[in-house]
């Protein structure tokens, strides 16, 4: 608000910041990432733990990319992109770090549902077999043991969504869509350490008796199906999962006047899963429980009011 005849005062111009990507300059807004710059040069960069709804954690390192002057690679979701940077995306030094982040992975994790990653994994020659262990050593090679993998049975507490630790990569973007990012319940963290770090509830309780308010928001960033919707995985287990014949129908949401926009996954004419878009800007991909999981009334039989005689009137 300015006072009469007073001129509005002009909006500050935002800062530019320069720097060569694979040998391309790009222009980007101070303060944004090296990720960002490689979207701008059009330059596909693998993440796992990003998302654009989300703060980055850098636990993937799949990101990183080669610096110069630098000593080590950089993780180019969080580092700020300076003037006259000098990025390498695809050296070998970078793609052989992508190659080994990516097998140590699929050594140790369930990773079929997981589709980004197998893409990433074949763009990059990853090939997890190469750790399995060997029973006669290969001739002159020595023993080499089985590699551990995470093996620990889907845990099935509600109708609502299901956790599989089998497929946890420990991207934490389920901490953090729990946490300040979205739903501020804080209801789940890291315990233990090295390989046998869990996401967990606290004390490990139950999820019906710990802290979630099963908004649903851990499932819909995760990127490997360790956590997932329930209808989901009873439809996968009986091979009835068709992505490829599921509408998605945008909508808003029917039970307040937030105006949170939903999208409806619908297969056979059923609804069978429910996500929002990251870039909406009331719900940045988050919801609460009625939008997440409260549609099950559109398959409820429909209401039919008892007939009356005339003579009982």
């Amino acid at each position: 608000m300015t006072r009469s005849g007073e001129n509005p005062r002009p909006e500050a111009e935002t800062a530019l910041v320069t720097l060569s990507i694979d040998g391309r300059e790009v222009t980007v807004p101070e303060g944004e990432t090296i990720l960002a710059a490689c979207t701008a040069a059009d330059v596909e960069t693998p993440t796992i733990c990003w998302a654009p709804n989300l703060t980055p954690v850098n636990v993937c390192r799949v990101c990183v990319v080669e610096l110069e002057g630098s000593r080590t690679l950089v993780p180019a979701c969080s580092r700020p992109a300076e003037a006259g940077m000098q990025i390498s995306t695809d050296s070998e030094r970078v793609r052989h770090s992508r190659r080994m982040v990516l097998e140590f992975l699929g050594s140790a994790n369930d990773l079929s549902q997981a589709s980004e990653i197998a893409d990433w994994s074949r763009t990059y020659g990853a090939d997890p077999a190469r750790y399995e262990g060997s029973a006669d050593g290969g001739g002159d090679l020595p023993l080499r043991p089985e590699p551990e993998r995470v093996d620990e049975p889907v845990r099935i507490q509600d109708d609502l969504y299901i956790r599989a630790y089998d497929r946890c990569v420990l991207c934490y973007k389920c901490v953090e869509a729990c946490g300040d990012d979205a739903q501020h319940t804080f209801a789940i963290a890291v315990a233990g350490r090295g390989f046998d770090a869990r996401i967990r509830t606290e004390y490990d309780a139950e999820l019906p008796d710990s802290a979630c308010v099963y908004c649903g928001n851990c499932v819909a960033v995760c990127p490997t199906g360790a956590l997932q919707f329930r209808t989901e995985f009873d439809l996968r287990a009986v091979g009835e999962w068709r992505p490829d014949d599921q509408a998605v129908t945008r909508t808003v949401c029917s039970y307040c006047g937030v105006g949170c926009n939903l999208e409806l996954h619908v297969q056979d004419e059923r609804i069978v899963k429910v996500t929002s878009p990251a870039d909406h800007s009331v719900t940045s991909g988050h919801l609460c429980i009625k939008g997440r999981f409260g549609w099950q009334y559109v398959h409820a039989p429909a209401f039919e009011p008892p007939t009356t005689s005339a003579a009982e009137h």
